[in-house]
């Protein structure tokens, strides 16, 4: 099941995604919360290009970034692959959705986009096994690690450079049901082709990543973990369209725009 959460210009809902008989996308309306409350269809259903798409979760808690976990993306930028998955957190007030923009940070002079597989948590998970992951796991769905890269050079650390407001697209739905052991992920500003990996190339997998995390803290239902970025990030500037695909699951595209 693809499951997205849109708003008409009232509260936000859920909905399950699928298409009419002529092919076009439609939105069939959800009772309930998918991270809380058991989820049934109301019946309702709507165009998609009649509602606005929202971010798919809005964590309460906390998203987790994973640095470094494709071989090609840590060369590039000079450094080695690491022997464990390298962690970092950010703020759920980076969180946006499809067609956001990505506010430009006033600090920064240098903003790259990663395109990355994300992984939605969807039950409290402690100390999990690789081999029980999928049942921790909501599903997953696309996601922007844009980074401030003067910034994470200048810090020494990465919670400026990868937490300032806007700088975590997500969307445009979760997909349920996904095998991510092969995935193609891909980037494009402005139609040209910056980024295009595949998951298999991970460092470290996601079962492996989703058990490492679990038994460092404790993750809750709606937390985000960003899975590590193919080779080809690159600045983007004010004006850029930025499309990330991840294959079976769709497209987040937003666009960027200066801060003040």
């Amino acid at each position: 099941m693809r499951i997205a959460r849109f708003t008409t210009g009232d509260d936000p809902r859920f909905a399950a995604v699928g298409e009419d008989q002529d092919g076009q996308t439609v939105l069939a309306v959800l009772e309930g919360d998918p991270l809380y409350k058991p989820i049934q269809l109301t019946g309702e259903k709507i165009a998609l290009d009649e509602v606005r798409l929202l971010a798919p979760v809005l964590p309460r808690s906390k998203v987790v970034g994973v640095g470094r976990n494709y071989v090609e993306h840590a060369s590039e930028l000079g450094h080695d692959v690491p022997e464990e998955p390298l962690l970092f957190l950010v703020p759920n007030t980076a969180v946006i959705g499809p067609d956001d923009p990505i506010i430009l940070p006033p600090q920064s002079e240098e903003v790259h986009h990663e395109a990355e597989l994300a992984v939605i948590i969807g039950r409290i998970a402690k100390d999990v096994p690789p081999e029980r992951v999928p049942d921790v796991v909501l599903g997953y769905t696309c996601a922007n690690d844009v980074t401030a890269r003067d910034l994470q050079r200048r810090d020494h650390q990465w919670a400026r450079a990868k937490g300032f407001d806007s700088s975590c697209p997500i969307g445009p739905w979760v997909e349920t049901e996904l095998d991510t052991s092969d995935l193609a992920v891909r980037c494009t500003v402005n139609g040209d082709e910056r980024q295009s990996g595949r998951t298999a190339q991970m460092v470290f997998d996601v079962p492996t990543l989703v058990s490492y995390i679990s038994s460092a803290f404790t993750l809750l239902p709606g937390d985000v973990i960003l899975t590590g970025t193919p080779a080809g990030v690159g600045p983007i500037e004010a004006g850029d369209h930025v499309v990330v695909s991840v294959q079976g699951i769709g497209v987040l595209a937003n666009q960027v725009v200066t801060g003040e």
